[in-house]
């Protein structure tokens, strides 16, 4: 059975998701919060992401459209461990400024939208739904 990893806040956002971590720190950089030394972590990081998988709304303009897919996350196979040996970095980064996250695991975390090699993007299961 395919096991699924999301790292992401601990507190909702107003879309009523929880933030993943590349959210949570582009939020960081967008807000001016990063030192140069951050900035250029979170730059560089962001570009190798970028080029090292694909970009599901590339692929599928709909993804995440709040109204076709309401709350759609992207969560990492447990297999993609390239990519998820890379997400420390990023979670010192959150840890430094004072913002939680944390890792996840689910082997069914919602009904699938898209999938690569990588990757998947959910939308996850109502409350009153079993996983």
């Amino acid at each position: 059975m395919t096991c699924f990893v999301r790292f992401q806040g601990t507190t909702r956002s107003p879309r009523g998701h929880f933030p993943g971590v590349f959210a949570l720190a582009n939020g960081l950089a967008r807000d001016g919060r990063l030192s140069a030394a951050e900035y250029r972590f979170w730059r560089e990081s962001n570009d190798w992401y970028d080029a090292a998988y694909p970009d599901p709304s590339a692929g599928d303009p709909g993804v995440y459209d709040p109204v076709l897919n309401p709350g759609a996350v992207a969560w990492f196979k447990s297999t993609a461990r390239h990519l998820i040996d890379r997400v420390p970095g990023y979670l010192a980064l959150l840890a430094a400024h004072g913002v939680p996250c944390v890792r996840v695991e689910s082997a069914a975390p919602g009904r699938i939208v898209y999938e690569d090699d990588v990757q998947v993007v959910v939308v996850p299961w109502g409350p009153d739904r079993e996983v």
